[in-house]
């Protein structure tokens, strides 16, 4: 069993101070597993409610009651996005008694947290975004299971590549069928799985709504919603293109990603690694590995863009601070990178001082002046914390 330590650690200091700590992350990415790890641990009774359980479901009939009858309890709802109307009694129970860790709740869907949060439990609530298994958390040696697998324990913990594949078939079937519905999208399943296919060609390039609405016969208006409720549910992520104070034609058209590699190539239907090392989208997969890694270590006031210019001049990744480049990154798939004409140009534009090129395998050594190529383990563990 791999202990998820950091989160654990996140939420006990949190549990100190907030009355209502919010869970979220993706279906199956184990926020249920970490909280009833938790209830072993706290000081405090804990009652676990799972609002997709009709018992469960049964308790809160009157939740106002059952809440104030346990007070004295740490409280847990498991999938409260389903239970939208609970979040304006939560408030009103914590604003009667108000004590460290009165709930947690779990969620899979951020934008109807957020805006449920926001308007009820503004200044009572802190989150902790749980992401699926990272590099970190895992043996080095592992990196290219964790690679092509992904990060999801149903997926990464998988006997064999072919109980892997079935698992991660059967989340893409039950996200496209069951729960993008329930968060509102009103597409069909079969356009569904066509918009997300499509995007899986588009990983780690511009994205192009016009060409995936004339493909969908939809409006690309349509389709930036249709993302937005992949994207807020965690399975997608948008990349803005970095251009603060700069005098050069950027590109301002964001760049997608899949947040898990697994779930991405199985979208592209990949058998297994040495048939991915064949395919054009290599690079492509490696990029949003990398992403998936920064977006986990980051510190919270750390951004992650892009540098594009319409001159050919790109960057990666930048890490800024308060709109300020941290530093610049190059991702390359390979054992011997060479720093880019476009590296070299965008460095200079943006004026950065550490600059790297990230590889799959490497200790960290220099390669040029400003430029340092470090394997993605060394990065995260090595460099990251210390930006």
């Amino acid at each position: 069993m791999i202990i998820r330590k950091r989160y654990i650690d996140e939420i006990n200091q949190l549990a100190n101070y907030f009355p209502v700590i919010g869970i979220l992350g993706a279906r199956q990415v184990g926020k249920t597993t970490l909280a009833k790890e938790m209830m072993k641990m706290f000081e405090k009774k804990v009652i676990y409610l799972d609002l997709e359980k009709p018992s469960d479901i049964a308790k809160i009939t009157e939740p106002e009651l059952y809440f104030n009858l346990n007070k004295e309890l740490c409280i847990i709802i498991d999938e409260v996005q389903l239970r939208p109307e609970l979040f304006a009694v939560i408030r009103s129970s914590v604003d009667e008694y108000r004590v460290p860790l009165r709930f947690i709740i779990l969620g899979s869907a951020s934008p109807e947290i957020i805006r449920q949060t926001s308007q009820s439990l503004a200044g009572r609530v802190s989150y902790v975004f749980m992401h699926p298994f990272s590099l970190s958390e895992l043996n080095n040696a592992d990196r290219i299971k964790h690679h092509f697998r992904g990060g999801f324990p149903g997926s990464y913990l998988a006997p064999n590549d072919k109980i892997s594949k079935r698992w991660l078939d059967d989340f893409i079937l039950t996200f496209i069928e069951r729960d993008l519905p329930l968060l509102g999208l009103s597409a069909s399943p079969n356009l569904t799985r066509r918009l997300w296919e499509m995007l899986a060609w588009q990983n780690g390039n511009l994205l192009n709504s016009s060409m995936l609405g004339n493909s969908l016969g939809l409006t690309h208006h349509t389709i930036r919603k249709y993302i937005d409720f992949i994207e807020g549910a965690f399975m997608l992520k948008t990349i803005m293109p970095f251009h603060v104070n700069l005098n050069k034609r950027l590109v301002k058209t964001p760049k997608v990603y899949f947040t898990d590699t697994g779930i991405l190539h199985r979208m592209l239907r990949i058998e297994n690694y040495d048939q991915l090392r064949g395919m054009s989208v290599l690079g492509g997969s490696f990029e949003a590995y990398v992403l998936q890694q920064l977006l986990i270590h980051k510190s919270s006031d750390t951004e992650i863009y892009f540098y594009r210019t319409h001159t050919g001049t790109e960057i990666d990744f930048v890490l800024t601070q308060s709109s300020k480049p941290l530093c610049a990154i190059e991702v390359k798939f390979t054992s011997a990178p060479k720093p880019t004409k476009g590296l070299r140009q965008g460095i200079e534009d943006l004026q950065t001082k550490n600059n790297y090129i990230i590889i799959p395998e490497s200790e960290v050594y220099p390669i040029a002046e400003n430029i340092q190529v470090a394997g993605i383990h060394p990065f995260i563990t090595q460099i990251l914390p210390r930006l």
